[in-house]
């Protein structure tokens, strides 16, 4: 099959040398054969003239290199070799995948005409089984599916990732959020219980294991009475994947128990279901096996079982045994040969997928394996390129490539290299390209007919709803961006923490804001004799678990302990001139306003009093210090609003003069602290930021005024929980 017919005497003289030719099969086989290429006759049916005009170009294509110098006496050619042929160069894997599926679809509207992709591309097919869907066009790719993708195999696989993680959030919540887990309740039971675990798991990982994810929920009975069922169904799995020894017989009994009673129900058994279905008999068939071949495998570690699941499953695939499409089909490059239909699709063609890479032999070189009998590992690329001759003989061919893939560019396949070359020769360069149809409608598929961008969100709620009481960090992101005080105050919407968070700056600020707070609250007033080494024992306790992660230790515990070494210099020179100071001192403002007393919060990091009377506040930064301008045009509201509480006596003592505003910048550079004071006349600027706050909170009373998403470019807050809900990206309508 697909005996070339163009090639002369010494082509083929050359292709018996050349493993990576599509013919060096052929010839072997007709050497056997004791016959030359002529002695083989045609079938009465003949290729049409444009057929057999494409034919002779990909022949002359695909040439021994010796000869290539040949193309240059080849006669200019017309247009009829590339009837019914086309090339596509998309954009990225996705951008192919559509382009496949729309002359899949479009063959469709050809009454009893057939289509097919053929690819080793396997993602390919996938991608191009899930486009077809868009137009509820049912495709199977006759590869079939990984068994890890299925219902059965993905469920299987999740409660092995579950017990070997030591029950760490993310495994645990995929396998309980599964269809298939039930754990001898009603799933629908089972994932409102999963969900209720899920908000009290969030935030960074419990201790591992069952008593540890016992610690994180505290007094919850109905979550405690669950982990119990979770730890009931996994049985002795968690004990065999910790063990340093195991039988892989014991190991795979054990998972395969574990899965079965997770997706037992209270009215159905987890045999009944895991193993339902096409999907459920791939699994069951692939367990039975693995059990079978575990009492001839030697034993190992634990922790080494979910690789090595991996492996076994990777090779397993579940092929659909009905309900194919009568019409359209996908084809790996063995089924190809012996099928054909009206319009083939050749996609992947890209050097290491269409051919994919030359197999390396570790063991014996080139000569060796000649020696041996063995074929070269060229011989792999011959098939292939024997396979992509066989398909560039159909009625209608589509040539496909992605030109990038995960963001690097890719390079074509040597076929279309050489054949790019050819037409070259014989003046049909440019000649090979897309169809505009198919092209167009792959531009246009996923754009919207019209498009009608929104205004950014302006609501203007009633202003009983409206909130009477905000914090001086709230007050701020309502002067940056009002929409986010809607969104948290008047919504109710509040971010969730991730799962499984790992700690970031936010976690740093903390530690070191609680480390330091308890040492003021320990030593308002003198210092111990030892202070600096006091306030690296309180930082440890403050820093908790974050220590035990290397990044923390490593980075931050250094930088913590220059801070302390700054810190306690300046406390030295400072403390003579105070007479107590006071951490994390809660106080509050009210405020008349149109819509009735308005209420101002705050937490100060630190107020000094001096030995004349006077205060001073601090304000902690571990991040960005405000800049001038946001203080001067009450954005950055905080440190003065705390000084107008602390001037009114709202933290608890008689009202005195405030005397400085401070920052008190801690960071990682040389000197690791500095003191910015926020103004150098503090009451004028609390006057005059407070004003304008009194004046901010009227306007806000009014029922007119909206919730606008960041009136000022210039003030957009740094970071929000709610950028995803305004829309700042869109435009306004016209």
């Amino acid at each position: 099959p697909g005996l070339d017919r163009f090639a002369t005497s010494a082509a083929w003289a050359e292709i018996a040398g050349d493993p990576a030719h599509p013919q060096y099969l052929l010839v072997g086989l007709l050497a056997e054969f004791g016959l030359g290429a002529d002695d083989v006759g045609d079938f009465e049916q003949a290729a049409t003239s444009s057929r057999a005009a494409r034919l002779h170009l990909v022949s002359q294509a695909l040439l021994p290199a010796t000869l290539t110098d040949s193309w240059r006496a080849l006669p200019r050619a017309d247009g009829e070799a590339l009837a019914g042929i086309s090339r596509y160069d998309c954009l990225g894997p996705e951008h192919e995948a559509l382009t496949v599926a729309l002359l899949l679809r479009r063959k469709l509207e050809e009454p009893g005409a057939t289509a097919a992709l053929i690819t080793p591309d396997r993602e390919l097919a996938r991608r191009v089984v899930s486009e077809l869907r868009r137009w509820r066009v049912d495709i199977d790719d006759s590869a079939g599916v990984p068994l890890g993708r299925t219902p059965a195999g993905a469920f299987l696989r999740l409660v092995l990732d579950m017990a070997a993680s030591h029950l760490a959030p993310v495994p645990l919540l995929a396998a309980l959020k599964h269809p298939l887990a039930a754990g001898g309740m009603a799933p629908e039971a089972l994932r409102t219980l999963a969900r209720r675990l899920e908000h009290k798991i969030r935030g960074p990982r419990p201790a591992p294991g069952f008593a540890g994810l016992r610690a994180a929920l505290g007094q919850q009975a109905e979550l405690r009475r669950l982990v119990g069922r979770i730890e009931t169904c996994l049985g002795e799995l968690p004990a065999l994947l910790a063990a340093p020894e195991a039988s892989l017989a014991e190991l795979a009994t054990a998972h395969i128990a574990a899965a079965e009673r997770l997706a037992a129900t209270d009215r159905e058994s987890g045999v009944a279901r895991l193993w339902r279905e096409a999907a459920g008999e791939s699994a069951a068939l692939f367990c039975h096996g693995l059990l079978d071949a575990a009492r001839g495998f030697p034993p190992l570690a634990g922790r080494d079982y979910p690789a090595l699941f991996d492996a076994l499953t990777a090779g397993a695939a579940v092929r659909p045994t009905y309900g194919r499409h009568p019409r359209l089909a996908i084809w790996g490059l063995v089924e190809a040969r012996l099928q054909q239909a009206d319009l083939v699709v050749l996609g992947g063609l890209n050097e290491g997928t269409w051919p994919g890479p030359v197999a390396f032999d570790p063991w014996m070189s080139r000569q060796m394996r000649a020696e041996f009998g063995i074929p070269l590992p060229e011989r792999a690329i011959g098939i292939a390129a024997h396979d992509f001759v066989q398909a560039m003989g159909a009625p209608e061919v589509a040539l496909t490539r992605a030109a990038r893939r995960d963001g690097a560019p890719t390079v074509p396949s040597r076929w279309l290299l050489r054949l790019d070359a050819v037409l070259r020769a014989v003046g049909l360069d440019g000649r090979l390209g897309p169809d505009p149809e198919i092209a167009a409608a792959a531009e246009l598929c996923d754009e919207a007919a019209t498009r009608r961008p929104l205004p950014r969100p302006a609501p203007r709620p009633p202003v009983t709803v409206r909130p009477r009481k905000l914090a001086v960090t709230d007050i701020e992101m309502w002067r940056r961006d009002p929409y986010a005080i809607y969104a948290k105050h008047i919504l109710n919407l509040k971010a969730l923490e991730p799962l499984d968070a790992d700690p970031d700056r936010a976690d740093l600020g903390i530690a070191i804001h609680r480390a330091l707070a308890e040492f003021v609250r320990r030593f308002p007033r003198g210092l111990p004799a030892h202070a600096e080494r006091e306030l690296l024992e309180l930082g440890r306790h403050a820093f908790g678990p974050m220590l035990s992660r290397p990044g923390a230790w490593a980075f931050w515990w250094p930088r913590f302990e220059r801070i302390a070494r700054w810190f306690v210099g300046e406390e030295t020179a400072r403390r003579g001139a105070l007479s107590d100071s006071l951490s994390e001192c809660k106080g509050s403002l009210a405020i008349a306003a149109p819509g009735g007393t308005f209420t101002i919060e705050a937490t100060a990091d630190r107020i000094d009093r001096r030995v004349t009377g006077e205060l001073e506040v601090i304000d902690y930064k571990t991040g960005a210090v405000p800049r001038k301008p946001e203080i001067d045009a009450a954005i950055a509201v905080q440190l003065p609003l705390e000084g107008a509480i602390a001037a009114a006596g709202g933290f608890g003592h008689a009202p005195v003069a405030v005397a400085a505003l401070e920052h008190w910048r801690l960071g990682n550079g040389t000197p690791a602290g500095q003191r910015e004071p926020a103004a150098d006349e503090p009451q004028a600027l609390i006057d005059r930021v407070l004003a304008q706050i009194v004046a901010h909170i009227a306007r806000f009373d009014n029922p007119a005024t909206a919730y606008q998403v960041v009136p000022r470019e210039k003030w957009r807050p740094r970071y929000s929980d709610y950028t995803h809900l305004e829309r700042l990206d869109e435009g306004e309508i016209e």
